[in-house]
């Protein structure tokens, strides 16, 4: 399998990384954690080698007592850390209904060490901003990540939902590796970024590849989740109208598989990874059959016509403010 550099670094990792966040937080109960690590030791011996987690990816066990995501990647990454890229992120609460942000370089030094012990490890890879905080400057944030590399605490740094101009002044103090944002067909705003990124040499990891799984196909009506800790169902595709917007999108994707001979998940994946060599998809699966599916879709033959015509359709349904329609649902999402 071909492998990506990483942004402006040495790194190499696969052309598909794997979400660990579906693990313990955002999908219903959590794994037990012994469980958790050995789905992660599974994806790398499957061949994954790119894992990405979260300091504030937590979740409820049946117990009561919380459930760390990044104990449970820590846990399973113990025999190959060294043969790995891990990206964990810093900077952000789940306060019940929203996001609290919080980026004062205090609270990131506090929150590396915490990282470092959860994940039983003595550096992180790639460290993130999760979130933009209004009430800290880029170039404050940036410092600190500077700081934290020299002292070898961690080898580079991103951020998660940016902008153009916060991510250039970061920038300028201290080089951004990589960028985590929302991308996917249905979802494609951080298309107006592409140039900056080639400019910058910055990687883009996209989260939520296939939309939460609506991309795979595997809904054919509208779901419930009712978890209190799954946080699908505030998802606009995942509406009774979202069923309907999206319908041509699916349909489109249905199409192509066939033709392929691949599923549906692999040929969004695809689309993405063959469209720019700077472009890794982290899809999240708690499914080992799902992990092999999705590293796989490295391998399917979409040729640079095939793309084309791919986002030719997609721009003659008019999919651009998808994101405007997801923000309008009353339950909060978060990643």
């Amino acid at each position: 399998m071909e492998k990506r550099i990483l942004g402006n670094t040495s790194m190499e990792i696969t052309p598909v990384g794997l979400g660990c966040m579906g693990l313990s937080h955002a999908f219903g109960t959590p794994l037990e954690k012994a469980e958790a690590a050995e789905k992660i030791k599974a994806a790398f011996e499957m061949g994954y080698t790119f894992f990405d987690t979260a300091e504030c990816y937590t979740g409820t066990n049946p117990d009561g007592t919380t459930a760390y995501n990044e104990e449970a990647v820590g846990q399973g990454i113990k025999g190959f850390r060294d043969k790995i890229v891990l990206a964990t992120k810093c900077g952000v609460r789940h306060m019940g209904d929203h996001l609290e942000m919080d980026s004062r370089p205090e609270t990131i030094r506090k929150s590396i060490e915490g990282s470092l012990r959860r994940l039983q490890t003595d550096y992180i890879d790639l460290y993130y901003q999760h979130r933009v905080d209004p009430n800290v400057e880029p170039e404050v944030v940036a410092e600190i990540m500077a700081q934290l590399k020299k002292e070898g605490k961690i080898r580079a740094w991103g951020i998660s939902c940016v902008e153009e101009d916060y991510l250039r002044r970061a920038h300028a103090v201290c080089p951004v590796s990589a960028v985590q944002n929302v991308y996917s067909v249905i979802d494609r705003d951080t298309e107006k970024l592409f140039p900056v990124f080639e400019e910058l040499g910055i990687t883009l990891v996209a989260f939520t590849p296939l939309a939460k799984g609506f991309l795979s196909g595997r809904y054919t009506e509208r779901p419930t989740f009712d978890h209190p800790e799954d946080n699908r169902g505030g998802r606009f595709q995942f509406s009774e109208e979202g069923f309907r917007y999206y319908q041509q999108a699916l349909d489109l994707i249905r199409g192509i598989a066939e033709e392929k001979s691949a599923t549906m998940a692999q040929v969004c994946l695809g689309w993405m990874i063959r469209k720019k060599p700077w472009i890794v998809p982290i899809p999240g699966t708690r499914n080992i059959e799902r992990m092999k599916e999705n590293l796989a879709s490295a391998d399917v033959a979409l040729t640079a016509e095939d793309i084309a015509k791919i986002d030719e359709a997609l721009n003659r349904m008019g999919l651009a403010d998808a994101a405007a329609k997801r923000l309008t649902q009353p339950k909060v999402a978060k990643q």
